[in-house]
This record gives C-alpha cells, structure tokens and sequence, in this order.
C-alpha cells in the first residue's frame, strides 16, 4: 500500500510540477546568460574601446590621453561612471593640453581589483596606472563628484606630482552627516536597486527591462557585471571613502577651481520637500571645498545639475584650462601669457 501510495498521481503531480518549474527557471537563466554575453559582444564590437590597456599590478586598466603639453591633466569619474562621463569636454581640452580620462578598476574597460574601493586605494591605482603607462607628473587633477575624495586622496599621497585641482560638483566628506535623515533612508533604496541590477545583469535583466544606457557608446562601457558589481563596492566604501578625505587636510595654497551646480535646479529623483534643503547644504559645503586653498574659487554652474560636464562643458573647459595656464606660469615665468 506504501508503495501504491507514493506512485499516486496525487504525489507525483507536485514533484513534477517543482521539476518543470526548476526547468524552465534553469533555460530562463541559460537563455538570458547567452543574452547578455551576446549583446555585450555586439555593443563592444560597434563601439571599440577608445584607449589601450595597461598592466597595473597583473592586471589591464582602461586609460585614454589625447592633446599635448605639460601639466598633463587628469579627468576623475564620479562614483560608477567609466571614461566616457568626460566624452564632452576631453576633446576641447586637448586642444591646449596633455589629457586623459581613464576606467577604475572594475568600470569600463578595466579588469575587476580585489582590493577595497576606496578612495585611498583609487588614488594607489590611480598612481600606478600613470607610473605603468609612461605619463609623468606634473598634473592637474580634475574630479567629479566623489572623484573629488580620489584627487584630493592623491594630491595628499603625492603633493609634489599635482599643480592644480578643478573640483565639479565634488562630494564633501560631512555630506552625509548633514543631510536630512530621509535622503539617508533614500540612499538605502538605490543601493539596493543597484545590487539588484548586480546580481541579475550577468542574466540579461536589467537590459531587458530598459536600465541600460541608451547611448551605445556609455552602453558598451557601463552595460556589464564588472561595472555593476564596481558600483555597489563604491557605494558600500563611500562612508570610508569620506572619512579618509576628512583626515587630508587643507591644499595649502594649490591653485584650486570649485564648479557647483545651480542650487536653484533641484535634483528630479528628490521629493521638492527633501530636494529644496539638500541643495542649499551642498551649496555651503561647496563653499567650504573652495576654502581648502587660499588661491581656491567658486563657481556657480546656473542651468547645470549635478553633472555639470554635461550641462555646461564649456565651464568646465574654460577652468581647467585656466588651472593649467595658472600651473604653467608658475612652472616657467618668462613663458608669453595667453590671452582671452
């Protein structure tokens, strides 16, 4: 009877039912896995890589320079953002200096690091990168957004290499201490919608559901696991990140430039009731970024979000060139000044 009992069809329906399920989630994972690799094949395959690799300790990280002349400038992403965040102002760049942009390890076209990301650590690559790729100092360091804590993070490591800071739209290190507790709870949500789209990009879906970059060429860079996985490893560093740009210090009397954006154009993924009041902290704290040098300024980006390379590339190309004259006239008094 034990035996009739289990070969019954109201046993074995559950069982096959569970099989079939299990079949059908293992060919879904299959089918989106060959998906995936297959459009992140094609996008690659469109939009090649702009720059070369270069090995940095056993592995191959992303750098692309353009233009001549010293100081050699330097464009830091914000935090995720690959080279391509730069596309809009490079180009105008090297047409009076030495520039390049490069992928962190993990973003882009770089290859993935097992080591923290910090800014501390960024700043250690970053260094090696330049070392490995035969571009010596002087620099002018240009970061946007928590790329502000990499270049103030390596200006501290190697003052002697940097002879100039633009900050655009940069992170403060008190930022999250001084805004409003619910952009806090905020900031939980997105980074768990960012491990979310971690942990089901290798399988197609966040392609399939429309998050992936509609511009090919950020596509074809950002539209992958690596860049995914990179993301959430700097959000979940970004508090330590913070701490350690805190314990930098002061630029002395480097020559600094502060581009913010307009605290009048209000951040679009904020409530107006939480928006209003964060805009008006990170206009002070952007004031007190402008104050960590005695030559340090301020400008107001009016019409630009946060990323103010996009909005207004101009501003930002018109101030690194100005940091770079700046460096250059120090560097070699007698040079003929440049008009405007």
């Amino acid at each position: 009877m034990t035996s009739d009992s289990a070969s019954s069809p109201a046993v074995r329906w559950p069982r096959r039912i569970l099989v079939g399920f299990v079949l059908v989630v293992l060919i879904a994972a299959i089918t989106g896995f060959i998906y995936e690799n297959v459009a992140e094949a094609r996008d690659r395959r469109f939009n090649r890589m702009p720059g070369r690799l270069v090995e940095v300790s056993g592995r191959k990280m992303h750098i692309l320079c353009t233009g001549e002349g010293s100081p050699t400038v330097i464009l830091e992403s914000g935090l995720g953002d690959s080279f391509v965040s730069w596309r809009k102002v490079q180009p105008q760049i090297a047409a009076y200096a030495h520039v390049c942009s490069y992928d962190r390890a993990g973003l882009g076209y770089s290859e993935s690091s097992d080591e923290p990301r910090t800014s501390q650590v960024i700043a250690t690559q970053l260094h090696a990168l330049l070392q490995a790729a035969g571009i010596a100092p002087p620099y002018v360091l240009v970061g946007h957004s928590m790329g502000g804590y990499d270049v103030r993070l390596y200006t501290k490591a190697y003052p002697s290499e940097v002879v100039g800071i633009v900050l655009v739209d940069a992170s403060h290190p008190d930022q999250d201490n001084r805004f409003p507790p619910d952009l806090k709870a905020m900031e939980g949500s997105w980074q768990r919608e960012q491990e979310f789209l971690k942990y089901t990009m290798p399988f197609g879906v966040p392609r399939l559901l429309g998050f992936c970059e509609d511009d090919p060429v950020e596509r074809a860079a950002g539209c992958n696991w690596s860049s995914a996985r990179e993301q959430v490893a700097e959000m979940k560093a970004f508090p330590e990140s913070a701490a350690q740009t805190a314990r930098a210090g002061s630029l002395g009397d480097l020559p600094l430039a502060v581009l913010s954006h307009d605290p009048d154009k209000l951040n679009t993924e904020l409530p107006p009731d939480i928006a209003k009041p964060v805009n008006q902290l990170w206009e002070k704290m952007q004031e007190e970024l402008a104050h960590l040098s005695t030559r340090g300024t301020q400008t107001i980006s009016k019409n630009s979000s946060h990323y103010i390379q996009f909005d207004n590339p101009e501003l930002v190309i018109s101030t690194v060139r100005r940091i770079v004259e700046e460096a250059r006239s120090t560097q070699a008094p007698a040079a003929p000044s440049v008009t405007h």
